[in-house]
């Protein structure tokens, strides 16, 4: 069955940049800024999913800092 979202918990990297996981799915990405990680995390997404079985909207959440 075809999930309607896919939510990912968006972190800064301890590295510099930002790192994206996704919360009910086995996706990981890193870009060096917001736009490049979005553009990361739709390609990683049509990636994992097969053909026709992404979920249409990607959603964000939870901005934060790295640990320290």
């Amino acid at each position: 069955m075809k999930s309607s979202e896919i939510i990912f918990e968006v972190t800064e990297s301890a590295e510099g940049g930002y790192e994206a996981r996704a919360l009910s799915a086995s996706i990981f990405t890193e870009a060096d800024s917001i736009p490049e990680l979005e553009e990361s995390v739709r390609d990683a997404v049509r990636c994992h999913f097969d053909e026709g079985k992404a979920p249409s909207i990607i959603r964000y959440t939870r901005f934060l800092q790295p640990a320290t």
